[in-house]
């Protein structure tokens, strides 16, 4: 799997990083590949998704997706950006499974990989640190990405820049759902600690974090901007640091964590397809609806906005 991870690097590294370069890479695994070029004033970048087919048609999809601003920050900085963990783990995860089922390992259902490959990405002021710009927004970014026949949905994210999660790794989220935020699956800690071999951690979560961008209040990232876009449950996978790390910063792609984030997606989708694992208590979150009603409007801008 460690090749995998170096050779999504070894793409998106490039200058003239790009959807076609990706495409190429997954068509080699018999993949079929939509790229998707979106042009705005602040520049352009090149949306890429891919499914890699299961058995069972009937068996659950999972969703993955790469969430980032862009995967270089040129020509303000030169090589990739600290922001590019979500990409680079989405497509080592498309060419892992890939190559599982070219040789005949073939999940029990769908998995549809989606993000996105900007090489010259704006950046744009944070605190504590500044967050990677894109040339697209998000609600573009859950257009192309966020797909209905997920039917759920693991967001890789490097969240690097704050001070609530500091150790070195990748911390999964809560599970958010149609603007509630669950308890942590324990299916999904069981995978972290069995892929990884050490106790599982996890990301703080508030309730602003899981609002869409775009209502002048504070976020720890893009992280769940996804479940914003879906009636599906989503958790995210946040690629960490001990000290915050801005998103627009170089050097700070250290692989052998995005071997282990990778390494947890890709159990995640062998356990969910084929329904070992679930991503929240469907009975528990009839009750909690039916106590206090939908949280749908956390999924908007809200009032006045």
């Amino acid at each position: 799997m460690f090749d995998k991870i170096q050779q999504a690097y070894d793409i998106l590294s490039r200058p003239d990083a790009d959807g076609e370069l990706v495409r190429d890479a997954l068509e080699t695994y018999g993949l079929d590949t939509e790229v998707t070029t979106i042009s705005t004033d602040e520049g352009s970048t090149d949306f890429v998704k891919t499914v890699v087919p299961g058995a069972d048609r009937d068996a659950p999809t999972l969703g993955v997706i790469g969430r980032l601003g862009g995967v270089a920050a040129r020509p303000a900085e030169l090589g990739p950006v600290s922001d590019a963990d979500g990409a680079i783990v989405a497509l080592a995860v498309a060419l892992h499974l890939g190559e599982m089922r070219a040789r005949g390992d073939v999940l029990a259902g769908d998995v549809r990989i989606a993000t996105h490959v900007c090489p010259d990405a704006p950046t744009s002021p944070h605190d504590p640190v500044p967050f990677m710009g894109s040339p697209v927004d998000t609600s573009t970014m859950n257009e192309h990405e966020v797909d209905e026949e997920m039917d759920a949905v693991v967001s890789v994210d490097a969240t690097k820049g704050n001070r609530v999660h500091c150790e070195r790794g990748f911390a999964i989220t809560p599970t958010v759902k149609e603007g509630w935020v669950l308890k942590v699956s324990d299916s999904l800690l069981d995978i972290q600690e069995r892929s990884t071999g050490r106790p599982p951690s996890t990301l703080t979560l508030t309730m602003q974090d899981i609002t869409p961008y775009g209502n002048d209040v504070h976020h720890i990232n893009s992280i769940l901007q996804p479940a914003t876009a879906t009636d599906a449950p989503v958790v995210g996978v946040a690629t960490t640091s001990v000290s915050p790390v801005p998103g627009c910063g170089t050097g700070a792609n250290y692989l052998t964590d995005l071997l282990d984030a990778t390494g947890f997606v890709v159990e995640t989708a062998k356990d969910f397809t084929r329904g070992r694992a679930s991503f929240y208590d469907e009975t528990e979150y009839d009750r909690l609806t039916s106590l206090y009603g939908s949280m749908g409007r956390l999924q908007t801008l809200g009032e006045g906005v």
